[in-house]
């Protein structure tokens, strides 16, 4: 039986709001920065130094602020190899959303910085403009790739669903404010993938977002190569996870594959860029686990 995928149409909307949002968004992220008294900079705790923008990080401490590293998704990979992973990064959280693991280490952490802050007049952001508002108040940005998991980390922290979320990356458009102690107020930002590293050619950069989440499945071009870089990072995960003998050939997977879940064009030929998607998706949204080597 044939399965019919449509990821075309939503691809071609995503890539045009990348396009758009693109020069936005970094302004949007210094104007968090300019506002925010404390920095919660959320990670995968899986691609720690993936998912780093040491622009920012950079940025953070020449105007002098306070950050705090959110190892989020912690839930996927072993407490040892995380430590090793998020060495000299202090101080830093390990949290799971999903497992609600880490939210009040995190929550008492936060309020343990903002003593350290001198209340001073909040500023809020409407759109880029920068303005003041009336009540003394503790501003704490949320910052991140595209898919860490920003607004599934505010919702948990302050036990509602106040941000929206959604497993696609760039869900969020706009600056939310939002409350999480009566003198305590969360900015929400959008996904920022560093400047120096946003390329629509370069295989590798293109690789490294879409393994991290930071372009979804539905937004990467020519999802082949992807999937071909990732097995080369990750020897064996793919063909154990799908139970296909591929020996590293990324087109033999996607063929059996594409056989297997009836991903096919007219003609019968697998839909290779649909298949890929498949598989792509199942790796962003945390079904492929990793290995401990890796």
């Amino acid at each position: 039986m044939r399965v019919k995928y449509s990821f075309s149409s939503r691809r071609t909307r995503n890539l045009e709001n990348i396009r758009k949002q693109r020069e936005k968004y970094p302004s949007i992220a210094k104007n968090i920065l300019a506002v925010s008294d404390i920095i919660l900079e959320v990670l995968d705790a899986r691609f720690v130094s993936e998912t780093r923008n040491l622009a920012i990080e950079k940025e953070i401490k020449e105007r002098g602020k306070r950050i705090i590293y959110v190892l989020n998704k912690s839930d996927l990979i072993s407490l040892p190899k995380l430590r090793r992973l998020s060495k000299g990064l202090t101080p830093n959280v390990a949290v799971s959303c999903k497992l609600r693991k880490g939210i009040k280490e995190l929550r008492d952490k936060i309020k343990i910085e903002a003593r350290k802050v001198e209340k001073k007049e909040m500023k809020f952001i409407k759109g880029q403009e920068i303005k003041k508002s009336e009540g003394e108040q503790i501003s704490v940005g949320v910052i991140g790739y595209p898919n860490t998991g920003k607004s599934s980390l505010i919702n948990s922290l302050i036990g509602k669903k106040s941000a929206g979320t959604a497993a696609e990356a760039g869900f969020t458009k706009g600056i939310q404010k939002l409350r999480l102690t009566s003198d305590i107020i969360l900015l929400d930002s959008p996904g920022v993938i560093p400047e120096s590293e946003y390329s629509g050619i370069n295989k590798e950069a293109i690789a490294k977002h879409t393994k991290v989440g930071g372009r979804s499945y539905t937004q990467v071009k020519d999802p082949e190569n992807v999937v071909a870089e990732l097995m080369k990072e990750f020897p064996g995960i793919f063909e154990e996870f799908y139970n296909i003998e591929a020996k590293g050939d990324s087109e033999v997977l996607l063929e059996e594959l594409g056989r297997q879940k009836g991903i096919l064009k007219k003609e019968g030929k697998v839909n290779e860029d649909q298949t890929a998607r498949v598989i792509l998706k199942d790796w962003q949204e945390g079904r492929i686990p990793l290995r401990e080597e890796n």
